[in-house]
């Protein structure tokens, strides 16, 4: 079997996949253009994605070999699924694997704009720090605060299970009631409305779809507490890059911590990066040793299932395996 590699993945990934075929592997530190994916992966049997790939029907037909795409990601908004199925190519992902990682990471930015940490790591460094001031770098206290969870997968669960160890007060928002998980972690569901004027912290944790896009605008933020701080470590398109900053002008929430931008990367001329109170990270939410090797042995996994004739761990569109 004939297998391509969109980018360098933990060895891990790549040995499995070597000890089954002819892997081709994308050497570059940036994505590949699409004609530079459509070279890589010419002839290939299976394709191994990353995020920064987009594949789609386009792709597909100029590739008519590959039975299957891995994404090493637990979101998908980069691929066609329905592009893929009508081709007979099956897709998976990576979900579970990523699930605390990205919930510490979460919390981290939690933590870093309420106590505002970065701004007072940039002054030791600076040379700023001339003495212990009173009045010098104060933020809102993170426990026994209100935290609003927009989204109440394996992700937001580990978020709110988190926020218990704080002594926060758990809502959350989702499209339909989760009674087991109220009770075992004792939140509370909300309309959005009532759940970003309530928060003091709002966390955001859906997929990027149709319903999500944008769903955080100037309406949403102006809905929140001056004092509040939104979180988004989902996606960057679910939240209105313009919005926020005007939220930020207007002093409409006190801060924001992101793990992804829209634009993505953010440029580093990029006004929000002007406000102190605006952590932003490289996409990092999954980076750790542990789970980025976990989340390549599983993209390798799925693909390689589905070339040997097997049931993929995780497979979006399954229907495409029984066909003839």
């Amino acid at each position: 079997m004939r297998i391509a590699v969109s980018r360098v993945i933990p060895e891990v990934g790549l040995n499995l996949l070597r000890e089954a075929g002819d892997v081709t592997v994308w050497e570059g530190e940036l994505p590949p253009s699409r004609d530079e994916l459509v070279r890589l992966a010419e002839g290939a049997d299976g394709l191994l994605t990353l995020l920064t790939e987009r594949v789609d029907g386009d792709l597909l037909d100029r590739l008519p070999s590959v039975r299957v795409v891995s994404n090493m990601a637990v979101g998908f908004d980069n691929i066609d699924v329905a592009a893929c199925t009508e081709r007979g190519v099956a897709v998976c992902t990576t979900p579970d694997v990523l699930t605390e990682t990205t919930a510490d990471l979460a919390f981290g930015l939690l933590l870093a704009v309420a106590r505002r940490i970065p701004e007072g790591h940039n002054a030791v460094r600076a040379g700023a720090w001339r003495t212990w001031e009173p009045m010098g770098y104060l933020g809102p206290d993170v426990h026994g605060a209100t935290l609003g969870i927009v989204g109440l997968g394996r992700i937001g669960q580990a978020v709110a299970r988190r926020a218990r160890g704080f002594n926060m007060r758990v809502l959350y928002h989702a499209p339909r009631r989760r009674p087991e998980v109220e009770e075992e972690l004792g939140a509370e569901w909300r309309e959005l409305d009532a759940l970003l004027a309530e928060s003091d912290f709002v966390s955001l944790h859906v997929p990027l779809n149709e319903q999500t896009r944008g769903m955080i605008g100037r309406e949403q933020l102006r809905r929140m507490k001056p004092s509040a701080v939104l979180i988004n470590t989902a996606r960057g398109p679910v939240v209105q890059t313009d919005a926020l900053l005007e939220a930020m002008e207007q002093g409409w929430i006190w801060g924001a911590g992101l793990d992804v931008t829209d634009p993505e990367p953010l440029p580093a001329d990029h006004p929000l990066l002007r406000y102190p109170r605006v952590v932003v990270t490289p996409h990092i939410a999954s980076a750790s040793f542990t789970t980025r090797a976990r989340m390549a042995e599983l993209a390798a996994r799925n693909l390689l299932a589905v070339l040997r004739g097997e049931s993929p761990p995780r497979c979006l569109n399954p229907e495409v395996l029984t066909r003839d």
